[in-house]
């Protein structure tokens, strides 16, 4: 029986764990010949070999998304390796600490924006580059949180997904008769360690609580989302390029909210997320360097 993506060549951002670890494998599973990237090359060893030993041919770059040489340099390297590039998923992507938008530091949201507005930009416009000649080719990028509202106290975040959701709609009208299909895709919560070890601006910290309960109704294992983004990559979504994909439909939250709720009235356990979340100091608190001292 052929596989779904047998034989299709896949780039995705941020794989080395978590969920694009996660759409790594379920790619593989369907015949995808896998290209993980994350900054660490060690990360992105130990990733290849995981595959490798379940059967998948897989290779792999130490990338920073928010630099286009590298971007471009692993570009190359899967054509090096497999000939082609059918599928690019820009799933790299960094969240900021819990708490006013002041209080977070300008190098804290400017990492914000390197990594999930110009990484999302530079994969984008290199897998375009790299597909626009063949008339073929899938890009996903990764929504989020907020991508259709403003979100307080997770300003650098949900406001980079608003930016992602937009790039993305614009991208897909912009290349419409082109053959490239481009796709924006909200995973929803998945209980990864993005949402389990979070940091919070000191006093911030108890206002996370309530997420631990949102997680235990509509928090999924990345294996769900994963396999949506191989329904997203598959020939079933030929001709929907522009289409904003998200777990979180009208129907889930409720099914899941009815579940929980009975769950509760039946006085059975709910599960709640084990959360770690560390304390950072407010960029409020933080003493400017003066003039004269930084001249020394």
């Amino acid at each position: 029986m052929s596989k779904i993506l047998n034989e299709k060549v896949a780039v995705i951002t941020g794989s080395s764990r978590g969920l694009g670890l996660a759409i790594a494998k379920a790619y593989a599973r369907e015949g995808a010949k896998i290209v993980i990237a994350s900054r660490s090359q060690r990360s992105v060893d130990s990733a290849v070999k995981m595959l490798e030993n379940t059967g998948a041919q897989a290779t792999g770059l130490a990338c920073d998304v928010a630099d286009i040489v590298q971007v471009e340099a692993l570009a190359e390297h899967a054509i090096r390796t497999f000939g082609q590039i059918d599928i690019w998923v820009n799933n790299a992507g960094l969240s900021a600490p819990y708490g006013p938008t002041a209080d977070i530091s300008s190098r804290t949201f400017q990492s914000i924006t390197d990594t999930n507005v110009t990484g999302t930009y530079n994969g984008s416009v290199v897998a375009l580059r790299k597909m626009v000649n063949r008339k073929h080719g899938k890009i996903i990028n990764l929504l989020g949180r907020g991508d259709t509202g403003s979100v307080p106290l997770q300003n650098a975040y949900t406001s980079s997904k608003v930016w992602v959701r937009n790039f993305t709609q614009a991208l897909a009208k912009e290349y419409k008769d082109s053959g490239i299909e481009i796709f924006g895709f909200n995973p929803g919560l998945v209980l990864t360690e993005m949402i389990s070890d979070v940091e919070a601006v000191a006093g911030y910290e108890e206002k996370m609580n309530p997420l631990r309960f949102v997680t235990a109704m509509w928090g999924n294992e990345a294996e769900i989302p994963a396999q949506k983004a191989v329904w997203l990559a598959s020939p079933d979504t030929d001709g929907a390029s522009g289409k904003m994909v998200t777990i979180l439909t009208p129907w889930f939250t409720f099914s899941r909210a009815l579940v929980t709720g009975l769950r509760w009235l039946l006085r059975q356990p709910i599960k709640m997320m084990d959360m770690q979340v560390s304390s950072v100091q407010s960029a409020m608190e933080l003493q400017p360097v003066p003039i004269e001292e930084k001249k020394r």
